[in-house]
């Protein structure tokens, strides 16, 4: 699987001065983030996914697929964590036991799947964390972290609500995703955050529905029961934005109430889409980090890095009625 590249740990250098030859013992090299890296080396990396059956995750997975098949030297194995952390805890212990060289794993809840990522560190495999951060310091307890940056994303989502939906005010809810992740977390504080520069919009009502279309439509169906005159709903993906869109539906209010949702997925049936054809007012990426993390991989096992940065930033872009449209085209 590996083949061992022979690396220097130690350099001298050559310093003239008033003509005579002074030779400076070389100081220590910073050792390599993995034992073994190479040019031609063959290296397997394990993915631990949260769970397939989410839209995001599935675009996630091609991204990434599609970036490792660039990269001879790369096997990706794939795992669905099927929604549960010991689903995703077994996972990443197979991974440790088969010596994979590098791992990747979206965790599907943070603290519980701390302790298996800081045994992989401890068994000298790398981890890069895509989207969602376990408990531990980076570049301690696990390698880095790649994805958006969930609180300005809702920040920008509240602040378009205050400043370009509903100037004059009113009141809004928010769907919460799985109140464990730290996502969903950071989505509804950035949310109430961006909606604070308009003092007449309220935020009446907010709830966890964990991600799910369905949840969403219950949850929002309530939602506009107890408050009739809710004028917008931001939904902490793309998902749960297409369940409020159903509740708002049989509630008779699809003209009253604005529909913002967070992924901006491609596809019929996505978020660009959605915004495309008016059933949305808006939509916001969330960046799969895929093509990152394969380029910090790169980093590691080809090219022996012996830091890499601890935290990568992925832009996002706001999906709006002025875009939407050659998005789709795009």
């Amino acid at each position: 699987m590996r083949r061992v590249s022979t690396r220097a740990r130690f350099w001298s250098n050559l310093v003239l001065g008033a003509g005579t030859a002074t030779l400076v013992a070389g100081a220590a090299q910073a050792a390599p983030l993995v034992k073994e890296c190479s040019k031609t080396g063959e290296f397997v990396i394990g993915f631990s996914q949260a769970n397939n059956a989410e839209p995001y995750r599935q675009h996630v997975n091609d991204q990434l697929t599609a970036a490792a098949k660039k990269v001879p030297q790369f096997k990706l194995q794939i795992a669905d964590g099927a929604g549960n952390v010991n689903t995703q805890t077994s996972q990443m212990d197979n991974f440790i036991t088969q010596k994979v060289d590098l791992i990747l794993i979206s965790p599907f809840e943070a603290a519980p799947l701390t302790p298996v990522v800081a045994r992989a560190m401890k068994a000298g495999i790398p981890v890069i964390e895509l989207d969602r951060k376990t408990v531990g310091e980076a570049g301690k307890e696990y390698t880095a972290f790649i994805g958006g940056d969930n609180f300005k994303i809702a920040e920008e989502a509240g602040k378009y609500v205050a400043d370009k939906l509903l100037p004059q005010g009113g009141e809004v809810a928010v769907l919460q995703g799985l109140p464990s992740s730290t996502p969903a977390v950071e989505r509804l504080n950035g949310f109430k955050s961006g909606v604070k520069d308009n003092p007449k919009v309220q935020v009446v009502a907010e709830q966890a529905a964990d991600w799910l279309p369905d949840k969403a439509q219950t949850a929002f169906a309530a939602m506009l029961q107890a408050h009739p005159n809710i004028k917008a709903v931001y939904a902490s993906n793309d998902m749960m934005a297409a369940g409020a869109r159903l509740a708002a539906k049989g509630a008779g209010k699809l003209d009253q109430v604005k529909i913002l949702g967070t992924d901006g997925l491609p596809g019929p049936a996505g978020g660009i889409r959605a915004v495309a054809e008016g059933e949305w007012a808006a939509t916001f990426t969330y960046p799969t980090g895929g093509p990152e993390a394969i380029e910090m991989a790169k980093s590691i096992l080809l090219d022996c890095a012996d830091k890499v940065a601890t935290v990568v930033t992925v832009p996002t872009t706001a999906i709006t009625p002025d875009n939407a449209k050659q998005l789709m085209q795009n």
